[in-house]
């Protein structure tokens, strides 16, 4: 394990708790205010990082982006349905 896999993974878990809010908030209120290009292409975006992180050994990295993404395809899914 290299320092920056921790470092990167520490900032992810910051990320996940935010988006954890705003998932929430949006099971609750049945409204999203994000937009379909966002959240799609940032659900693009950290596939594509946990796939390099994966590659490069970095698994903590990689998990916690993996989660992320996994955060921002749910927005875009209520964004779909709300």
């Amino acid at each position: 394990m290299v320092w920056q896999d921790i470092v990167i993974s520490i900032a992810n878990v910051l990320f996940t708790f935010s988006l954890l809010n705003q998932v929430i908030h949006g099971f609750r209120s049945k409204k999203t205010s994000i937009t379909y290009l966002t959240s799609g292409l940032t659900t693009i975006g950290l596939i594509a990082m946990t796939t390099a992180f994966f590659s490069l050994g970095l698994y903590y990295s990689g998990f916690s982006a993996g989660t992320n993404a996994l955060l921002w395809f749910i927005l875009f899914i209520q964004r779909i349905l709300y």
